[in-house]
């Protein structure tokens, strides 16, 4: 599995292949960190940035935020809130789509949201 660091970079670089504003300095700049600070989070010598940091990574990097905090290793604070209310159904659930593929867990999201269940 890929490190948080190295697949951060790997994205930006690919980015940064189409458009020069994908350099490192001009990624931080634009989320207003020092790019020696990203520089280091790309290298893996620091721990992943809070959730307010890898929220405006991802909207830089054109990515969905919970997949980038996920590769963080952390879940957003309101989904946290979420399954604090309610623990052991959560953890049920969560645990019960683990081996569904991906086309059938979107489907379900689907018949939730449409109220079709």
């Amino acid at each position: 599995m890929t490190t948080f660091g190295c697949w951060v970079r790997e994205r930006r670089e690919s980015l940064r292949e189409d458009n020069p504003d994908y350099s490192i300095r001009r990624v931080a700049q634009g989320m207003g960190i020092q790019p020696s600070y990203l520089s280091k989070v790309e290298r893996d010598e620091v721990a992943p940035p809070s959730e307010e940091t890898t929220r405006k990574l991802a909207d830089v990097l054109n990515v969905d935020e919970d997949e980038l905090l996920a590769r963080a290793g952390k879940v957003s604070s309101d989904l946290q809130k979420l399954i604090r209310k309610r623990p052991v159904q959560w953890a049920k659930l969560i645990r019960g789509l683990r081996e569904m593929p991906d086309d059938d867990v979107l489907r379900l999201v689907r018949e939730v949201r449409d109220g079709e269940w």
